[in-house]
């Protein structure tokens, strides 16, 4: 009778893994956890299916660092892409696709400067006039672009902005659909609120037009892309849909009662198996990039300088686009981590070429849902029924099944099936029956107490004991902001103080700050003499890290204010040694974990981004500024006003950086301070422009304040020097840096 109950209990118990994971398949609650091994078998699967071969009927004009290097910086003048798209319209291209948009008037000719000018002398020299007329066709750059596209099948890229400040930009191509509400087939379609074109010139001369926007998946990764979308009553193709589509007859398209498209032909039609957001997984063909082999690469640079042999791309479709990092136009992809974007639109294009095809099969969620019932009623019947040793084995086998058959699937029928949530209720229904799930839990809040207890506050402790199986000491690559804080002064006042006297006023010191950098739901790191290192975002996850260490160190300098100001009153004829502080701040990609020896380990951040992050402190004292934070934390910390310092070069690092310093919250900005920031804004870039008059006036114009006098000052004589050398064409307005 004890038995039965206890067989009856154990049931129960594993009702609960069961009932679980029908939630998460019948979508009514996500677990984040899931998603993420159901993503990692998919790359896994989708590495194990690539052909690895070469793609002959698509070739790739990239914007690569070389064309950059012999043509110039990106976006060139319109007349080089009419060139270019010439040289392509000669080699006698199936269709041309271009992964980039061409959204403002391009006015680097200075013809308008020209029509102007004839314009307001028109009347005195009526020959400028017509000088001015005879040179317009040659330096309408534009215009001969336009020229150019109309020539030759041209699908020119867009895309889409879901931004809350989002506009429409451009003109857009005309619709494949009309459709005054969503369509029930892309009824989870992003809701769009502006979009950027190429400008009206361009649009007219070459009408066909594909977005290029990508899908991100939470982890960050590109695995799909939307092949139609909704917006505005209309239905707009994607750019590898819209090539396809050129080079095959311009096939209709239908959208299907249920999520999916056809295309149709008059000798036949071809589904294409989209989801209800519009979208297809990209059937990436191999690791992409110059180096990769899928698809053939031609730099820019040597198709305008007719490097390629005639009818070398003809009859083939190419993409023009970018692999240069500078342009970011990289992503993060299943097959590489990183993956030029024009290769993401060409590895689609080549799977609707070849009809290859992943998908979802049709009633998916009915077999999830019938699997997970015969699956795990199954085990909770039988499982305590077992002893140990077989329920092992039992359970060992049903996961190898799982993982073998929809394995099988993908590699045969392109069937993409979620393999996370049986696997996981397999687990549970087990550990559940052996008896683990207290132990396990209980054991795991007093280790998380023990390993955190003297690394984060005990308001963070407590939140981690709520849910520890997701936080451990195992050392994991995060994007954190981390702190370096360093007394200034201190020196001076070791000299004054006794060691006793020493130890008290820095503890409180210490002790006060620290308070600072809890209450803000940050990590001390450590103390180090003068310094206190700290950082945000780990162990527990924050995504606002950046504005709280940005708040942090704003609160730090103030307290170090009041502190100050109470030495002050109490020292006796106002003999007094005043503490500053320099903090460095810095966002990025950084190890966070137990780190150390068998001896002594202690919970630290490493990496490039930490080394920034101190050099950023050590700069405080040479602009005269309190706070030094990267690019990276600024654009994170939206809520502040910045003042731009420099761009540097610090040591160890070969890329440049812009250094900024916070001013205030930007709701609390006066039109005062708006201003001068905005002044020195001016004068930065007539610094870049090695505009060394200007930059006198400007300096001049700004009276030093307690907050930027060092600054000014050391602009000033860095203007006089620079002045006195001339202008130098090698110099690229970074200064270099070269201790730590």
């Amino acid at each position: 009778m004890r038995s039965l109950a206890r067989h009856r209990r154990r049931v129960a118990l594993s009702m609960v893994p069961i009932v679980l994971a029908l939630l998460h398949v019948l979508g009514w609650v996500e677990w984040d956890v899931l998603r993420i091994l159901d993503a990692w078998a998919y790359d896994v699967r989708l590495g194990w299916s690539m052909s690895q071969t070469r793609d002959p009927r698509i070739v790739i004009v990239d914007i690569d660092e070389k064309s950059l290097s012999q043509i110039g910086r990106w976006p060139w003048s319109r007349n080089k892409m009419a060139q270019l798209t010439g040289v392509l319209c000669a080699q006698q291209v199936a269709a041309i696709g271009f992964d980039v948009v061409f959204a403002e008037p391009d006015q680097s000719s200075g013809i308008e400067p020209l029509r102007r000018l004839a314009q307001r002398e028109g009347a005195a020299n009526p020959d400028l006039a017509r000088h001015v007329a005879r040179l317009a066709p040659e330096l309408d750059y534009d215009g001969l672009f336009a020229q150019a596209l109309h020539r030759c099948p041209v699908v020119l890229g867009y895309y889409f902005s879901g931004e809350p400040d989002a506009r429409p930009s451009g003109v857009l191509p005309a619709p494949v659909v009309h459709s005054a509400t969503k369509p029930p087939a892309l009824r989870a379609n992003p809701a769009w609120r502006g979009y950027g074109a190429s400008i009206a010139t361009l649009a007219q001369a070459a009408p066909l037009g594909g977005f290029f926007n990508s899908i991100t998946d939470r982890d960050g990764v590109v695995r799909s892309l939307p092949m139609l979308t909704w917006y505005e009553g209309r239905v707009y193709e994607s750019l590898p849909l819209s090539l396809y589509r050129l080079v095959t007859g311009m096939p209709a398209i239908h959208l299907d009662a249920e999520p999916g498209a056809t295309l149709t032909w008059e000798t036949g039609t071809v589904r294409l198996p989209l989801d209800e957001r519009g979208t297809m997984a990209i059937p990436f063909r191999g690791k992409g990039g110059a180096r990769g082999g899928t698809f053939e690469y031609v730099s820019a640079a040597d198709v305008l300088a007719g490097a390629m042999s005639p009818k070398h791309l003809q009859g083939k479709i190419v993409l023009v686009g970018t692999s240069a990092p500078g342009i970011v136009d990289l992503r993060a992809t299943p097959v590489a981590a990183v993956y030029p974007g024009v290769e993401v639109q060409a590895s689609m294009l080549s799977g609707l070429l070849d009809q290859r095809f992943l998908r979802r099969p049709m009633h998916m969620q009915t077999y999830d849902v019938l699997l997970m019932l015969f699956v795990g009623l199954g085990l909770a019947w039988a499982l305590p029924r077992m002893r140990a040793p077989v329920a092992v084995a039992v359970c060992v086998l049903t996961a190898l099944t799982l993982v073998i058959l929809h394995t099988a699937l993908f590699l045969w029928h392109g069937w993409i099936i979620d393999s996370a949530a049986p696997l996981t209720m397999v687990l549970s229904i087990f550990i559940l029956n052996m008896g683990y799930g207290y132990l396990v839990a209980s054991r795991s809040r007093r280790e998380l107490v023990e390993l955190f207890g003297t690394y984060v506050p005990r308001e963070l402790v407590r939140e981690m004991v709520q849910d520890p199986d997701n936080y451990s000491m195992r050392a994991r690559n995060e994007e954190l902001t981390v702190m370096f804080c360093d007394m200034r002064g201190f020196t001076t006042l070791a000299e004054r103080l006794d060691p006793l006297a020493l130890q008290r006023f820095l503890n409180g010191i210490f002790t006060e700050l620290t308070n600072l950098i809890g209450a803000n739901r940050g990590t001390v790191d450590k103390y180090m003499g003068d310094c206190i290192m700290a950082f945000w975002g780990a162990p527990v996850p924050s995504p606002l890290h950046a504005q709280l260490a940005v708040k942090t160190a704003i609160q730090m300098v103030q307290a170090l204010g009041l502190i100050n100001e109470r030495q002050r009153q109490a020292s006796p004829e106002g003999i007094h040694t005043e503490i500053g502080v320099g903090i460095g701040l810095n966002t990025g990609q950084m190890y966070v974990g137990d780190m150390g020896s068998n001896i002594r380990r202690s919970y630290t951040v490493i990496g490039d981004a930490v080394n920034l992050g101190s050099r950023l402190e050590g700069l405080s004292k040479i602009y005269g500024v309190s706070i030094v934070v990267s690019e990276s934390t600024r654009l994170l910390g939206s809520n502040y006003a910045w003042q731009e310092l420099d761009l540097v070069r610090v040591k160890g690092k070969a890329q440049a950086i812009a250094i900024f310093t916070p001013v205030c919250e930007a709701s609390l900005l006066t039109q005062a301070d708006g201003d001068r920031i905005e002044t020195w804004r001016n004068f930065l870039d007539r610094y870049r422009r090695q505009d060394w008059k200007a930059c006198t006036t400007l300096l001049a114009s700004m009276q030093p304040t307690q907050r930027d006098a060092v600054l000014i000052a050391l602009y000033a004589d860095r203007v006089a020097q620079r002045s006195a050398l001339g202008f130098d064409f090698s110099w690229d307005g970074v200064t270099n840096f070269d201790t730590k």
